[in-house]
């Protein structure tokens, strides 16, 4: 590669940019700039060349316009191979720009500012930005871009190194970072400007994403598949993507599906509330007055299905927590022990009194991976939130199901009205089953799980899977069905087994039948109205 003479630097963010450009000089590399950048290398000793001076043409336009000139961009497309071009530089004055150094306007960080107005949005969309990284991405073989400031000083290092080279390796690898930003940063105004038109509701016609590398995975769901952890930027949502990793090995693909279902379905809860996740599905979960207690209602619903789990909570970790976690063992029929071991445990904070206990006393919690989310609610998600999932040849694209439990949206379909202490049940047993694979049959009472019936063919095995994993403590409880009874075949079989409140949505062409098992039952009966499948 030929030594570095010219570089055009117009930065927005200006962070680290005058000691670059000190390194960029010392090596004899001339500099034009723009507006501010200008002035600040300036005010650090760097000589400059204006760009207006340069092209002998005036900023202008309120300096919408200054580097959308062919002195600029014949000096960045110039092909030097060629001897065309270069007669042609020569015969107009163009001298051939080695490097572009530029950020964008930005975009991003104001239209995140509360009550941004569009026409503030709009000013700062940059155009000779984008047009001098593309043009010199384009030509990346005899031009390098810099569009990151933490590339600074690898670039300056390089060039050091290599008497004012770079390799043509990393002028590919700058062309490709910058192809990126110009991507991400039009993706952004799409999105903007969609959710101010009717594309918000109905879906654009062409869907553009742009997620960011988190991490790469050991392995997908199964060692034969590699896997890589992609984000959102710039959520501020608590959420498995915004989690902090504070502790234990590195996450796995299964291990954050579990954890977003959890963090998820915690969200649903005003009071201190646990859930255990195994394959997406509660197998326990629990709200009380106190973390602990929450948490042993969890723990207890399903001791043996918790060995491997996700704990999630809702409230920081405490200390009395932690024990309980450390400690708690159930004890099975047959005087059998329950093993334990916690795969990953999330929480808003943890408290390092109680991690350091956790990690004393559990043999396990070396191998446990430890999050932390920040305040876990739902205030931070408005209406337009998407869910989405890919399909082979597709996207499938929803809105999020952020629907919870509307008391007064009830219709009470039976002779008999559910107690108080019923209904508290029931919207725990709602909100349970919202977050269980279809077909999905939850039990609670006292406001924990104690039986769950997850990804059945069939509502009636969903139902006495369910009855099954409760056991006794079906006696008294509440049971939710994502979707309405067809029969009556699975509320005999609860009412059998001595459940005594029902919530379901309703709206089969045999509710009728259901209300009367329901009435001859003696069981109090509710109708959401609406349903929550998860495929």
């Amino acid at each position: 590669m030929a030594k570095m003479q010219t570089a055009l630097i117009s930065v927005s963010d200006k962070t680290g940019l005058a000691e670059f450009a000190k390194r960029l000089a010392a090596l004899g590399v001339g500099i034009l700039s723009t507006g501010g950048t200008a002035r600040l290398l300036r005010e650090h000793g760097i000589e400059v060349q204006d760009v207006a001076e340069y092209t002998g043409f005036p900023e202008i336009l309120d300096g919408l316009v200054k580097t959308l000139h062919p002195k600029v961009h014949g000096g960045l497309l110039a092909r030097r191979e060629r001897d065309t071009h270069l007669f042609e530089l020569e015969e107009h004055g163009i001298r051939p720009i080695d490097m572009v150094v530029v950020n964008l306007y930005p975009f991003v960080a104001v239209i995140k500012e509360p009550g941004v107005e569009l026409t503030r949005a709009v000013e700062n969309i940059d155009i000779g930005g984008p047009s001098m990284i593309r043009a010199a991405a384009k030509n990346y073989t005899h031009v390098s871009v810099v569009t990151n400031p933490e590339m600074y000083d690898a670039v300056a290092e390089e060039l050091e190194q290599n008497d004012g080279c770079l390799s043509q390796e990393t002028h590919f690898a700058l062309a490709l970072e910058a192809f990126r930003h110009t991507a991400h940063y039009d993706t952004v105004i799409a999105q903007y400007l969609a959710g101010i038109a009717s594309e918000r509701i109905k879906g654009p016609e062409r869907l553009t994403l742009e997620f960011v590398k988190r991490q790469e995975l050991r392995y997908g769901e199964n060692p034969q598949q590699t896997a890589v952890f992609y984000v959102e930027e710039g959520l501020d949502e608590p959420c498995v993507g915004t989690a902090e990793q504070v502790g234990g090995p590195e996450l796995s693909f299964n291990n954050i599906l579990d954890i977003n279902a959890g963090v998820e379905l915690v969200k649903e809860f005003d009071r201190p509330a646990a859930v255990l996740l195994k394959h997406t599905n509660p197998c326990g979960a629990g709200t009380a007055d106190s973390l602990r207690a929450a948490y042993e209602k969890a723990y207890f619903g399903d001791p043996l299905s918790a060995f491997g789990c996700a704990v999630v909570l809702n409230r920081p970790l405490d200390v009395h927590t932690a024990l309980a976690i450390a400690e708690v063992r159930a004890t099975l029929g047959g005087g059998r022990s329950a093993p334990y071991f916690v795969e990953s445990l999330v929480a808003p904070e943890l408290d390092p009194e109680a991690l350091a206990l956790l990690r004393q006393k559990a043999d396990w919690a070396e191998r446990t991976r430890f999050l932390k989310t920040g305040p876990l609610n739902w205030c931070s998600v408005d209406g337009t939130a998407k869910d989405m999932r890919r399909v082979t040849g597709g996207l499938l694209v929803q809105d999020r199901d952020l629907l919870g439990f509307d008391r007064d949206g009830l219709r009470v379909a039976t002779e008999a009205a559910p107690t108080e202490e019923q209904m508290a049940d029931l919207q725990f047993a709602w909100l349970c089953c919202k977050h269980v694979k279809s077909n999905a049959i939850v039990l609670a009472r006292e406001e924990a799980l104690v039986g769950v019936g997850a990804g059945q063919m069939s509502r009636v095995d969903a139902t006495l899977i369910a009855l099954r994993k409760a056991g006794d403590r079906a006696k008294g409880a509440a049971l939710a069905s994502d979707a309405f009874f067809p029969f009556p075949d699975s509320l005999e079989a609860a009412a059998e087994a001595g459940v005594k409140a029902v919530i379901q949505p309703g709206g089969s062409k045999g509710d009728a039948a259901v209300i009367e098992a329901a009435n001859r039952l003696g069981i109090a009966m509710v109708m959401t109205g609406t349903r929550h499948f998860r495929h």
